[in-house]
């Protein structure tokens, strides 16, 4: 496993994560990336780095789909192996900015979704992410993110602080900021069914849409597309997330 700044998701972070994300884990949500997904890989091989519970994965191999990933948590990993056995779904346990899944430089898609590259806490991890994603695709393979915008015109005034999200079911996220480092914090505060409140956290470094272009050229890929969503709407000044597409050359 490599070194990383990623925290650490624990056993009880893997217990909660499907419970926590079913708002996200819907038909409506995952259907148009699934399909997005299936269309890139043109039934090729699949890569996703960060595979977690197999929020992702365990649907696109239900399709049909030749997909690996690549997770650092090694509960979360448990946590998918009791959707799916390792011989329909293999998972390195390591680190996405330089850990090697099998079929290196075969993969027709490296797919990195739900903001996670900002999990890679310095710019540095970020840029070697892009080159092992580079590294595991075959020329004409592509690599897609999908990633917030950062909501800092939503800040209030000294306080480096912006709301982000109120859920129907009482789910509030607040993130800080510290612009000097592009070191961004999120809180998140849950109701439980006894009254009570949960509160977690968790640390990234936010990084803009020009900023990927740039860690894509350096690891040799090229812009293809950038959409605001799955699906496929224009990328725009106030979009506040897009899903973008770099292609390896072929020669």
């Amino acid at each position: 496993m490599g070194v990383t700044s990623s925290d650490l998701y624990d056993e009880t972070d893997a217990q909660r994560y499907d419970e926590d994300n079913v708002s996200v884990s819907t038909p409506e949500v995952l259907n148009p990336m699934l399909d997005v997904l299936a269309e890139l890989a043109h039934a090729g091989k699949v890569l996703e780095f960060a595979s977690g519970t197999g929020r992702i994965t365990v649907p696109l191999v239900n399709r049909g789909l030749d997909v690996a990933g690549i997770e650092l948590s090694p509960h979360m990993t448990a946590k998918l192996r009791e959707k799916m056995p390792p011989g329909r779904l293999p998972v390195v346990v390591g680190d996405m900015a330089t850990a090697t899944a099998p079929d290196v430089g075969n993969y027709s898609l490296v797919f990195l979704v739900f903001n996670t590259i900002s999990n890679l806490r310095t710019q540095a991890e970020q840029v070697a992410c892009f080159r092992n994603a580079a590294r595991h695709l075959r020329p004409g393979g592509r690599f897609l993110i999908e990633l917030w915008v950062p909501q800092l015109q939503r800040m209030a005034p000294d306080l480096h602080l912006a709301p982000v999200q109120f859920e129907t079911n009482g789910h509030l996220v607040f993130d800080t900021y510290d612009l000097a480092s592009q070191e961004c914090m999120s809180h998140h505060y849950r109701p439980q069914p006894d009254g009570s409140v949960r509160y977690g956290s968790g640390r990234f470094r936010y990084l803009w849409a020009p900023e990927c272009d740039l860690m894509a050229q350096l690891a040799g890929l090229e812009l293809e597309s950038r959409w605001a969503d799955w699906s496929r709407s224009p990328f725009t000044s106030a979009s506040p997330s897009h899903v973008s597409i770099w292609r390896k050359p072929e020669h």
